[in-house]
């Protein structure tokens, strides 16, 4: 069976990058009859909040991502200790006792005589009494992997052939110096523990890909095919007003952002329409190919966004409309709307108080509208008939006539159909506006 996993670091809100990666696992394991793992990747106590895992959860679950098991990687330390064992005694773990501004310093003399800055492996010529006299003053190692002197080379499921010159590379820190497990030596232990056959994640952990099919090999165990999803470029937008690397899921969901939405934006750029469910979604699932970024285009998310909202019934929205807002008010809006915050305004037209905008040249005909303005009780048919009466006395028709009704009755000069929103804002309200804004 193909087993794929989703691993994020519980060290703030979910990203979009990183849901991004979550439903391309997701969705990859629906459309080949796969199973799907979460490790969460809190070996960093000082960073990982329990609070934030948390929230991850949640999120995971607003988008609809499902998992078929979750594992903590704080819980599975005594696994990493025994293959980190292993290791020390193959010799592939060595210890080194460097301070970080001795290796800095080392780099900056390598950089200085135009060697390359990769660590120099002084440590594995170490004497058993030097380290003996290291410890013995107090010093505790980090231990660094021992990479093999070889040409590495894989095929990427997205990018296609790669290749690495691993003596060109620093033999990573496997484990700090305070004991902690380094993610990258810990997610290969994870991987092979759990029978991961495939990682998908974003094109910034693909320079670790090398490195990790070295340890796999160290390990005896046999790798999993690598996918890395090219970047997310980012497009700025005015009313999201946030760049997509810092841009979270839990914004996006504040902001009325429907889940199939921001999935459908995420992962299949040529959709024009959301399908109905993620389970749709997968049937038509392809990595993507190549390597150039994606753009993530927040009018396209506005836009489905717009879709979905249209056709979506009031049960479905009632606890996330603005209290007291009815059926006829949420199928007044409901087309006309990009997110579903967006009712908030529309309900304070409807049923608050505003104060439109003094209308300069109009105040003839916004006194003909106070004076033609009919009888209650109100329903659909109130505009056209107040329309009829008012273009009688004014010989103002069509657009003219409705676009300063329109400012003055909602303070926009465009929304929902101003003959389903006149009987919910009254006949007190809407003369009261027409007086301000003739003032």
């Amino acid at each position: 069976m193909i087993r794929l996993r989703f691993a994020p670091t519980p060290v703030g809100h979910l990203l979009v990058g990183h849901a991004r990666v979550a439903l391309a696992n997701a969705l990859f394991a629906q459309r080949h009859g796969g199973h799907v793992l979460l490790r969460l990747d809190d070996t960093d106590a000082a960073h990982c909040k329990p609070s934030f895992a948390e929230a991850l959860v949640q999120d995971l679950q607003w988008l609809g991502i499902g998992w078929d098991a979750m594992i903590r990687q704080s819980e599975r330390l005594a696994l990493y200790t025994e293959a980190a064992d292993r290791l020390k005694q193959a010799g592939r773990l060595y210890p080194c006792f460097e301070s970080p501004e001795e290796l800095r310093f080392k780099q900056e003399q390598r950089r200085k005589r135009g060697k390359p800055t990769i660590y120099d492996r002084a440590m594995l010529r170490l004497t058993p009494a030097q380290r003996a006299a290291a410890e013995a003053n107090g010093k505790r190692p980090h231990w660094r992997l021992r990479l093999s002197d070889r040409l590495l080379v894989w095929d990427d499921l997205v990018a296609g052939r790669r290749e690495v010159k691993l003596q060109s590379v620093s033999d990573p820190v496997a484990i700090a110096a305070d004991g902690t497990f380094l993610p990258a030596f810990a997610s290969v232990v994870d991987d092979i523990e759990t029978g991961i056959t495939h990682v998908i994640r974003s094109e910034e952990n693909a320079a670790n890909a090398g490195v990790q099919l070295d340890l796999f090999d160290a390990l005896r165990a046999r790798p999993p095919r690598f996918a890395h999803l090219p970047g997310l470029s980012d497009d700025v937008h005015r009313r999201l007003g946030r760049r997509v690397g810092s841009l979270t899921v839990r914004s996006l969901r504040a902001d009325g952002v429907e889940p199939i939405a921001l999935a459908t934006c995420l992962v299949a750029p040529a959709l024009e329409a959301a399908p109905e469910s993620l389970a749709a979604l997968a049937a038509g699932f392809e990595l993507p190919a190549g390597t150039g970024a994606q753009r993530f285009d927040t009018a396209r998310l506005l836009r489905l966004n717009r879709q979905i909202l249209a056709t979506t019934d009031f049960a479905s929205v009632a606890a996330r409309l603005p209290g007291g807002a009815t059926e006829t008010f949420w199928l007044a809006v409901r087309g006309e709307i990009d997110l579903l915050s967006e009712a908030r305004g529309w309900w304070d037209v409807v049923s608050g108080t505003i104060v439109p905008p003094v209308m300069a040249g109009e105040q003839l005909l916004l006194r003909a509208a106070q004076e033609t303005l009919p009888a209650e009780p109100w329903d659909r048919t109130v505009l056209t008939t107040w329309l009829a009466q008012l273009g009688d006395a004014t010989g103002r028709h069509g657009q003219p006539l409705l676009a300063p009704l329109r400012l003055a009755l909602t303070g926009e000069d465009s929304g929902p159909d101003l003959g389903a929103l006149l009987p919910l804002i009254g006949r007190t309200r809407a003369a009261n506006r027409l007086q301000i804004a003739a003032s």
